[in-house]
């Protein structure tokens, strides 16, 4: 069956999470997918250890399937001019590049996105980098005041004044994006943006989330949305766009109630004192006989059934209560006097948003995951079948499905430089003056030991 983006073409230049999780969305929708990497060690993420016996040394990695099954691999020689034109070549007959640099690195190679635009007017351009484009340096071409950051129904300001939050001084508009240049991972990104500061208890030091909210949920996730909007627009302009996506920006988004309360307040919230993270009796997370589980009894509907459940009514009217109060205290020696799997039982008889804390083990072998198909198995060259995570978005007429194996570095290369149009003659040619890479023989990397 044609997935829902069969017939869209994507280049892939970027490596490791962000831009990887964002491309496998496309490609499991039906996306073409290509990875454009150097001519060295590739994708870094493909050195990664667990490895799955007997696969193609370079397509072993488990953590490099999980973001790369369904794609094809070129490797090109960017800073080789004939690299270079490989790669223009190839924006000109595909809709979405999408990349991962620092801000500035294409544009110092000769292929940022005004080159590149000028090769293929309809290519929809997506720079996931950790803090935007903008910037000094960044060589980026100027966006339009209306497509910048205002504010719902707010004036337009000055380029002086800049974006700044509530009751920050105006800065000149050449001072720019500070951030720019800079390095940084996942956590850095949270730190900054308020939400690492925010999350744990009272008192404690801030706790590390195991997902990568800003690799995913700021990065990928919010590219994938950009260059989908970029290609509806598209449709009616016939021109491709510029999508800036700042993992800064996009986990930053993840605050937005919180954002919300205190740009209206003015009141600073704290670590394990919001509402939704840690500061209701009624909305925690506990600890039982052998384990944790969650309660979720937010509306005061749930709350009371729970209440109800265990006997104690009296606890009804103090709800939305503090930890630390008498009645939190109570809750946790209830909670105390039962197993995990009891208190399981009790929410099939009480529906108050009760669930167990599940190690990873336990949950992908659950129920729940089966029926859903969030474990799947792919079929990889060399093994009996990698299983991996299936994929979160369901349709219903052109449901979404792993596209094939992930590939080896370099596999197609040589495919799709003769689809381009290059002779045997010139593909070895290229090869020779170190301009492209096929199949990488006994490459070897590493990556996180």
């Amino acid at each position: 069956m044609t997935g829902a983006l069969a017939g869209l073409r994507v280049l892939d230049l970027s490596r490791l999470l962000p831009g990887g999780f964002c491309s496998l969305l496309l490609a499991d929708l039906g996306a073409e997918v290509l990875k454009v990497e150097d001519t060295g060690m590739g994708d870094y993420v493909r050195w990664s250890a667990p490895y799955h016996e007997g696969a193609e040394e370079s397509a072993r990695s488990a953590l490099f399937l999980a973001l790369n099954r369904g794609k094809r691999s070129i490797r090109l020689n960017l800073k080789e001019e004939a690299g270079r034109a490989v790669l223009l070549r190839l924006a000109r007959e595909y809709d979405v590049l999408l990349e991962s640099f620092r801000p500035g690195v294409m544009e110092r190679l000769g292929v940022g996105y005004e080159r590149l635009r000028g090769e293929n007017p309809r290519l929809v351009y997506c720079a996931v980098t950790g803090y935007g484009v903008d910037g000094p340096g960044s060589k980026q071409p100027a966006r339009p005041a209306a497509q910048g950051n205002p504010g719902p129904k707010q004036p337009a300001r000055p380029a002086a004044q800049g974006n700044p939050g509530p009751k920050q001084p105006a800065r000149p508009a050449a001072q720019g994006n500070p951030y720019t240049g800079r390095s940084g991972h996942d956590m850095n990104y949270l730190g900054l943006n308020g939400l690492l500061g925010l999350t744990g208890e009272p008192g404690g030091a801030p706790v590390q989330p195991a997902g990568q909210i800003a690799d995913l949920g700021g990065g990928a996730l919010m590219a994938a949305v950009g260059i989908l909007a970029a290609l509806r627009e598209r449709e009616r302009s016939g021109e491709g766009q510029l999508v800036d996506v700042s993992m800064f920006d996009g986990s930053l988004s993840w605050l937005a109630l919180v954002a919300a309360k205190y740009l209206c307040d003015g009141a600073v919230p704290a670590r394990g004192e919001l509402e939704l993270a840690g500061g209701l009796i009624c909305y925690r997370p506990y600890a039982c006989r052998d384990g944790w589980v969650t309660l979720g009894a937010l509306e005061p509907k749930f709350w009371r059934a729970w209440c109800r459940g265990v006997g104690r009514e009296d606890l009804i009217e103090r709800q939305f209560e503090a930890p630390g109060s008498d009645a939190h205290a109570e809750v946790e020696r209830i909670f105390l006097e039962r197993t995990r799997a009891a208190w399981e039982d009790f929410a099939g008889r009480h529906d108050c948003c009760l669930e167990p804390v599940l190690d990873l083990d336990e949950a992908l072998d659950s129920e729940l995951v089966r029926v859903r198909e969030m474990v799947v198995e792919v079929d990889q060259p060399g093994t009996g079948g990698v299983r991996l995570l299936g994929v979160p978005v369901k349709l219903s007429r052109t449901p979404a499905a792993p596209a094939g194996p992930g590939p080896a570095l370099g596999e197609h290369t040589a495919e799709v430089l003769a689809g381009l149009g290059y002779t045997r003659d010139e593909i070895a040619a290229l090869e020779a003056s170190g301009a492209v890479a096929g199949p990488a023989r006994g490459a070897q990397g590493s990556f996180l030991g």
